[in-house]
């Protein structure tokens, strides 16, 4: 008798439904959030006193870009903070921040210097948020929540419910131009070989087709609508120049970095 061919785990894109997704992303970063924290740890702000706040692995910093205005006396919430970095480095500007993130293993990892900065940290989904509307008086989140979830809409409305009237949003996401490119930082990397149009999701999934791990893309016009959708007007689309020397992030190098945009932030106002 022939043998059939057992499962194989799976990489490649394709559609990827919300639930699946979101218990994809808990089980993922859970997993993974001592590991992401010992590599990445330092340079999203843990080797600087009162920690940091980076857009990306470009390495546009908030003391320079000053995306989110004034902070001080402000009320702020960050989603998708993973161990709250950026929120710590908000506090020391004088504000009252919250952070909130999906996978309670990237706030734990964050919960002691949380502590000692004064933000208190909560488990959550940022698609539902736990906080009356008009809470807040800016709402941001750096590569968190918007590129893992298949229904940005609902995360972006949520932004806008807690924001009061007046107040900023501001979010980087992976330049969507990187949807078109090999997630690699050498020569390579810069040969477009995807089509910059396919919505499908990049999923990895185990050998019983269980997603494990799923990003999600959008086009810049697709970020424009959803944005506006939800009644916040955009203020400014930032696309940063290389700043980060010779490091290596993923596909996230000086090469590309210089020649091709990798991060955009979106930045928009509650009217």
């Amino acid at each position: 008798m022939d043998q059939q061919p057992s499962a194989q785990p799976s990489v490649g894109r394709r559609p990827a439904g919300a639930a699946e997704t979101v218990a994809a992303q808990r089980s993922w970063w859970d997993a993974e959030a001592a590991e992401y924290r010992r590599e990445h740890g330092a340079f999203l702000g843990d080797a600087r006193p009162g920690s940091d706040l980076v857009w990306g692995p470009d390495g546009l910093r908030e003391d320079e870009a000053q995306l989110l205005g004034d902070l001080a006396g402000r009320d702020v919430l960050e989603i998708g903070a993973g161990a709250a970095q950026c929120a710590r480095w908000v506090a020391g500007r004088g504000a009252r921040v919250v952070a909130t993130d999906l996978s309670l293993g990237m706030l734990r990892e964050g919960s002691a210097p949380a502590r000692s900065a004064g933000v208190p940290l909560v488990q959550c989904d940022a698609r539902v948020l736990p906080f009356p509307d008009a809470t807040f008086d800016v709402v941001f989140t750096s590569y968190g929540a918007l590129p893992f979830v298949a229904d940005a809409g609902r995360v972006l409305a949520e932004a806008a419910r807690v924001l009061r009237p007046g107040g900023r949003f501001a979010a980087s996401v992976p330049h969507p131009l990187r949807w078109a490119l090999p997630d690699v930082p050498g020569p390579e990397g810069l040969t477009v070989t995807h089509s910059y149009f396919d919505r499908n999701a990049y999923v990895e999934a185990d050998e019983h087709g269980r997603v494990t791990y799923a990003e999600h893309h959008r086009t810049v016009g697709d970020w424009v609508r959803l944005l506006v959708g939800v009644g916040l007007v955009v203020r400014d689309l930032v696309e940063p120049r290389w700043r980060s020397g010779d490091a290596v992030w993923g596909g996230w190098s000086r090469l590309r970095g210089e020649l091709v945009p990798g991060t955009l932030v979106l930045v928009a106002d509650r009217p």
